[in-house]
């Protein structure tokens, strides 16, 4: 058997192609796709991040003009310490007469500043306070502590023209969306999310949409749900127990679509292995894991019609599979959405006793309390609805037999 460190290795290097070619700056023109910011700002979260593909330069500067950078006066520091004229108000949005010498003008948060004006004192600092009261003076003091510059958002503060708003690689985000958005960006090249082909395997499964008796696809689901976390598009398809309908159902499902194909069941030691019967000869190794569950693993290339593809195979009990996802293709996937390799994590000590197998590492699920690690449920591979009221894997590490109260376990963060 492989060690999980082993196994997680040689899936890594497996998908290092596929990886390559999904990182920003890739020339291959297959992996970009060409984006509106309205496209990218209804995909922006954490289901559907995107990275640039390119550099993308300020075609104006930000911010355009100078503007006031709060409900005031725009006045000539020259002016400071005198009584000055008020003159016509700046709203924003309007383009304003230059200010003539010893005048001020009422301006908003966000107006144009006006030639011959070099700075900004606020509403706060006259007699009314605010505004529109502010509007009826006459005359208004400008403060003798006033310098040039003074709350005055200068032309290119931000970025100027030409200037950098993200590099390739950069992940899309609310706010470069909306730096877009201020530069009259419309369209940017966009590395498209990697494409996993799910396979459910199993006479005996039904599609969701499927009448008659049977058990439900919940790997392809589940397995989907988890793909979509990290930024992955995924598609599924369910094949029975026969070897030459798999190729087939599987070849036409890869076409060119498809980066990596993800089987679950069919690889364990039965007379019914639909995914080692198929695809062993073609180039997958199943390799076995010290790890429960997910002790059956397999992995490889395989040619699906003219294209080789890669192949990760997990087992076909709902909680294997998830717990497989986990430790093998999320840390791989996740960073290309910007998510971190690895679940957050921390030591902490069991609420009580457990065994497991001490040649295997066992990944049990549990809850976080009051400081202290309790599980839920057995260490069954089939308890799927105990996974799911589940906030943590708890790792119990190979050669332990037995965990006692207070020992220290190492837990993953859901």
């Amino acid at each position: 058997m492989r060690t999980i460190g082993q196994h997680a290795g040689a899936v890594a290097a497996l998908l290092a192609p596929v990886i390559a070619r999904l990182t920003p700056g890739t020339s291959d023109p297959t992996c970009l796709e060409a984006r509106g910011t309205a496209d990218l700002a209804a995909g922006a979260g954490a289901g559907a991040r995107r990275r640039l593909a390119t550099r993308i330069v300020a075609p104006v500067p930000l911010p355009a003009f100078d503007n006031s950078q709060m409900d005031g006066f725009a006045v000539r520091a020259a002016d400071a310490g005198s009584d000055v004229a008020v003159t016509d108000p700046i709203p924003a949005g309007t383009v304003p007469e230059p200010l003539v010498p010893g005048t001020a003008a009422p301006i908003m948060t966000g107006a144009r500043i006006p030639d011959g004006a070099d700075a900004v004192f606020p509403v706060e600092r006259t007699e009314p306070g605010t505004f529109p009261a502010a509007l009826a003076l006459a005359t208004v003091a400008v403060p003798a502590d006033l310098t040039a510059g003074s709350f005055v958002r200068t032309v290119g503060s931000d970025v100027p023209f030409g200037g950098v708003l993200a590099d390739a690689g950069a992940l899309v985000t609310p706010a470069l969306l909306g730096a877009f958005a201020a530069a009259g960006v419309d369209r940017v090249d966009v590395v498209r999310r990697p494409r996993v082909l799910v396979v459910s395997t199993g006479s005996e499964l039904v599609g969701v949409d499927a009448d008659g008796a049977g058990i439900g696809d919940a790997n392809g689901i589940a397995l989907s749900a988890a793909l979509a976390e990290v930024g992955v598009e995924s598609r599924t398809v369910v094949v029975p127990d026969d070897p030459d309908a798999f190729v087939d159902a599987v070849t036409a499902a890869v076409g060119d679509w498809a980066d990596l194909v993800l089987t679950t069941g069919g690889i364990s030691a039965g007379a019914y292995e639909v995914v080692r019967q198929a695809l062993e000869p073609l180039g997958l190794a199943v390799t076995p894991v010290a790890m429960q569950p997910g002790g059956p693993q397999a992995l490889g290339t395989v040619a699906f019609g003219d294209r080789q593809v890669p192949v990760v195979a997990f087992p076909g009990n709902p909680v294997s599979a998830l717990v497989s996802f986990e430790v093998f293709l999320r840390p791989v996937l996740a960073p290309l959405a910007g998510l971190p390799a690895d679940r957050p994590s921390q030591v902490l000590p069991a609420a009580e006793a457990a065994t497991s197998p001490a040649g295997k590492h066992q990944v049990r699920r549990g809850r976080v309390e009051d400081g202290r690690v309790h599980l839920v449920g057995g260490p069954g591979s089939h308890l799927l609805v105990h996974h799911a009221a589940a906030t943590h894997l708890v790792h119990v590490p190979v050669g332990t037999a037995v965990v006692e109260p207070g020992d220290p376990l190492t837990v993953w963060s859901l």
